[in-house]
């Protein structure tokens, strides 16, 4: 058979092909028309002047945007998402590379020694007169599956979803590790405001001593004045020694997300907090398109689902076409000079008869992965509801805690100032200045760790929405990827 007709008959074979197995329809899921705990958010629609790509520029802080910009860059769990991915790509492409023929080329030469002479060969005739046979062939040979039941087609397009499922792994990984550098920085701007209202009241605390040695020295005071003074005072600096381990501990956590080693990292400390911004509510629908982790799971239904295909397929017979040919001399040094030339062409096709029901099997097992797929998928989909919730609540339970303690931390302001005077005044003790003091300062810890948790939801409810909160359609760095592939 001639080239062009084996190309013809490939070719037509090949259009004639059809795929085995179930086409791909991404499973239902029973998505809400709106969140229960949404309350009085409003709907997303972003200006164009609010951030998009860069969700973490909302809390205002130039050191923290520093920060998150080195994620992609240093950050080795993403590094490692990465090299899967460019993994995933390359399995793509051996998938892909079955489409084609596998043509092959081969270079041999023997020498061999036998009792007789050969016509044609070169010989050296020894004491037994043997003769020495030389022999060169230089050969090709070409094989191709025709793939008539779409077993290749349905394998690259399951390796494709596995792909794009791996694409969107490395989008999951790298809001993950952005989202938590952004909440441990956050702890340790609470942790700098916590050290900086203890050093505040240890110095409040100092001139109390001060004036209670000096009424001591005066007789106006009894020992025990002094000794409770002291008491508070030490206290209070041994719970601002305290703090140091967790700052240290998360100065330690944010060099490891930036890929620094501890030792050469170093953020100096900042009393204030960052800003806590406003976050528009998306719809619940509008999750299935954003967040990565969902993407990720609804690909790897669409891969298991492929499988399925690939598995029927070997129930039906496969078709091989092959060629091959060459030239053989059995003279090497002259290979091709005058040479022997064969060539041959053929078909073969091949069907299992019997296998003990290891087809049948491996089909019952990719129907049972496809369906451990869609319940992954479901429950991720649903996983991601609870973690908006969640979050709304906390925003909203946490925004009234806040006011109810921003009057009681006024009023036990105001506590200790009436009871100081009272002190001064000798109508008091001096354990009513202490405890109306201890109380002002767990008051005012307590303000400052609800905004603390302020921005810890926030954060978080920014990650549980994908990263952001665009509208379906508007372009994200988290839609295509840091490298820009799907």
């Amino acid at each position: 058979m001639k080239a062009p007709a084996c190309l013809a008959l490939s070719t037509a074979l090949l259009l004639a092909a059809c795929a085995v197995g179930p086409d791909y329809r991404r499973p239902e899921v029973v998505t809400p028309a709106a969140f229960k705990e949404a309350g009085n958010w409003k709907l997303a629609k972003p200006g164009d002047d609010e951030a998009r790509g860069n969700w973490w520029e909302i809390y205002g802080d130039a050191e923290l945007n520093a920060l998150v910009g080195q994620i992609a860059i240093s950050n080795q769990n993403v590094l490692a998402a990465a090299a899967q991915y460019r993994q995933a790509l390359a399995l793509l492409g051996t998938a892909r590379a079955a489409y084609y023929p596998t043509v092959t080329a081969g270079l041999s030469g023997t020498r061999a020694q036998a009792a007789t002479s050969s016509p044609g060969a070169t010989s050296t005739t020894t004491g037994n007169s043997n003769a020495i046979i030389e022999t060169g062939r230089l050969s090709y040979n070409l094989g191709w599956e025709a793939d008539i039941w779409g077993q290749i087609r349905r394998n690259v397009e399951s390796t494709g979803a596995s792909a794009q499922a791996s694409n969107a792994d490395l989008r999951s990984a790298l809001l993950s590790a952005q989202a938590t550098l952004v909440q441990t920085y956050i702890q340790l701007r609470a942790n700098d405001a916590q050290q900086a209202l203890l050093q505040e009241s240890i110095a409040a605390y100092q001139r109390a001593l001060q004036v209670t040695r000096n009424r001591y020295a005066a007789g106006v005071a009894g020992r025990v004045d002094v000794a409770l003074a002291e008491t508070q005072l030490e206290s209070t600096q041994a719970q601002a020694i305290d703090l140091g381990i967790q700052r240290a501990q998360y100065e330690h956590a944010i060099a490891v997300l930036i890929g620094t080693a501890p030792a050469d990292f170093q953020l100096k400390p900042v009393a204030g907090l960052p800003l806590l911004p406003p976050v528009p509510v998306a719809l619940p629908s509008a999750l299935l398109e954003r967040r990565p982790d969902i993407a990720a799971a609804e690909r790897r239904v669409a891969a298991a689902n492929a499988q399925i295909g690939v598995a029927q397929a070997a129930f039906f017979p496969a078709l091989t076409l092959s060629s091959s040919g060459g030239y053989q001399n059995f003279d090497l040094a002259n290979l091709l000079a005058s040479p022997i030339r064969f060539w041959s062409v053929g078909a073969a096709v091949a069907l299992t008869l019997f296998d003990g029901g290891a087809h049948l099997a491996q089909k019952e097992s990719t129907v049972a992965g496809y369906d451990v797929s869609v319940a992954s998928y479901r429950q991720t989909v649903l996983a991601a509801f609870q973690e908006v919730e969640d979050n709304l609540a906390a925003l909203r339970v946490l925004a009234n805690e806040a006011v109810v303690q921003q009057t009681a931390t006024k009023s036990a302001e105001e506590v200790v100032r009436l009871t100081r005077n009272q002190y001064r005044a000798g109508t008091v003790s001096y354990l009513n200045v202490v405890i109306a003091q201890a109380a002002a300062l767990a008051a005012q810890r307590n303000s400052l760790d609800i905004a603390s948790r302020q921005l810890l939801a926030n954060a978080t409810l920014v990650k549980a929405l994908g990263g952001s909160w665009q509208e379906s359609g508007q372009e994200s760095e988290y839609r295509s990827g840091p490298d820009g592939g799907q």
